[in-house]
């Protein structure tokens, strides 16, 4: 009688462990999932941010552009218009960000330092640890209760 409880305890201990491992997978799966969409929700707010800068810059530049070219027209100094260059790259830069490739680049040159320079994405003395956490947490609260 003995043995067949034993066993039948065995067999729910191992469906009740599958069970956990099941729901441990489909947790970190929503997890995943979560933050994924959390970065995909980040990136477009960025995107939303350049484009709604462009407009704004945009105008400005063109303000200063027609402001500095009859300033430069009247004035018969074509050194006026210098300011008109930086400011054009910059709005170049926005404009790509906004609607041209410059995600697309940059997501291939972050793969591309993923695979091929690992050593910069290592953090100074590693990662932590739960050991190194717990010494940092003890000796922080030795200092408050010294205090």
């Amino acid at each position: 009688m003995g043995f067949f409880m034993s066993k039948s305890l065995d067999e729910s201990l191992k469906k009740q462990q599958e069970f956990m491992a099941a729901n441990s997978a489909l947790q970190l799966e929503r997890q995943m999932l979560m933050q994924n969409e959390m970065r995909q929700r980040q990136v477009a707010m960025q995107i939303a941010w350049s484009r709604e800068f462009i407009k704004y810059f945009g105008t400005f530049l063109g303000l200063t552009t027609i402001g500095l070219t009859i300033g430069a027209l009247k004035r018969k100094r074509p050194g006026i218009l210098v300011p008109i260059v930086p400011l054009s790259f910059i709005f170049a830069y926005q404009y790509d960000l906004a609607y041209g490739t410059l995600m697309i680049r940059m997501k291939d040159e972050a793969e591309n330092i993923i695979d091929r320079e690992q050593t910069l994405l290592q953090m100074p003395k590693g990662v932590p640890t739960f050991e190194s956490i717990e010494k940092a947490r003890r000796a922080r609260s030795m200092f408050f209760i010294q205090k």
